[in-house]
Parts: C-alpha cells; structure tokens; sequence
C-alpha cells in the first residue's frame, strides 16, 4: 500500500499523477469512499491532466449528485484523457450502483457537441456512448448518432455510433418494452 495508511486524501489525489504510485493511490482512494470526495473533487482542477483523469475515474465508482455537475465540466477539458473519462463516468450507469445519471437536461448539449467536433476520436466515441443513452427519449441524440455514424472521419466512431441508432444492437437491446 506504499505507506498510504496516514496520507491524507489531498496528497493521495496528488498521487494520481505519479505513474509509480497511481495505482496504489487510487484504490486506497477508492477503498475510502464519501470520505475521499472531497479531495478527489477538488482533483479535477489539479494542473496535472493524469490527476484530473483519475478523479474523473474515481467518480464513475464514487460519483454522487453533487459531483455530477463538475464532471459535466470536465467533458471540456483541454486533455482528451480526461474528457473521454469524463464521458464514460456520465454515460456509464454499471459503475454506479443507485445512484441516478444525469438527465439530458444536463448532459446532452456537451456530448452532442462533443460528438460532433471534438478532435479526437476516442472522446467522439464515449460522446456518443453517452449521446447514445438518449436514443429512445430525443430526437436530437438520434440525428447526431445518425450523422456519426455516415459521416464521422473515424471507423470506430462511425461503428459505436451505428451501434446506438434504430436497427443498432445497443438501440434494439436498450429500447423499453411496452407494458404488459
């Protein structure tokens, strides 16, 4: 455990950053839960983009209603590391346990755009996984799933996002079923 039983969680977050102690700090964060939050939340403003992508990490497992809204803004970091952990931590709903996912009220503008004109292709792609978990509700996520997948410059996205529209496994496996 590299010593981290009397570390305090700032300098466990700070630890994110150090390719030598991550890993160790990351699960000793992860093992202390609500009491971690804070610092890790106060991580997504570190200087160093590896600190800012593990708090986006460890939010996925720890993520409560209060963090929801800063990692809707960490979708827009400058690193794409840390938006594609950003977008997997909104879109993905098994890490999460009961707690509720954000509504399309708040993060269907940023994925959208995202989806649309992010530079990189791996951030295009967990853009339209969370675009994706709108496919049955909005008529927008399906236009923009629609143009991902004809037009976008990368194979992956264009496949994830054909995987999310109608006639798509995902959009077949997701849709809900009408009531007996």
């Amino acid at each position: 455990m590299l010593g981290f039983v009397r570390t305090d969680n700032e300098a466990l977050v700070s630890c994110l950053g150090d390719p030598q102690r991550a890993v160790a700090a990351y699960r000793e964060l992860l093992r202390r839960t609500e009491d971690a939050l804070g610092a890790i939340r106060a991580g997504l403003s570190h200087e160093s983009a590896a600190v800012r992508e593990g708090c986006c990490r460890l939010l996925d497992h720890l993520v409560d209603t209060e963090s929801m809204g800063e990692l809707i803004t960490m979708a827009d970091d400058p690193d794409a590391r840390v938006r594609i952990a950003a977008f997997h931590a909104l879109a993905c709903d098994r890490c999460k346990g009961d707690t509720c996912a954000p509504g399309a009220d708040r993060v269907l503008e940023p994925a959208l755009r995202h989806l649309a004109s992010d530079p990189d292709p791996r951030a295009r792609a967990m853009a339209a996984e969370l675009v994706g978990k709108f496919a049955h509700t909005d008529a927008r996520a399906v236009a923009a799933l629609r143009t991902a997948s004809a037009q976008d410059p990368s194979p992956a996205v264009r496949k994830k996002a054909g995987w999310f529209i109608p006639g798509g496994a995902v959009y077949e496996r997701t849709a809900p079923h009408p009531p007996r």
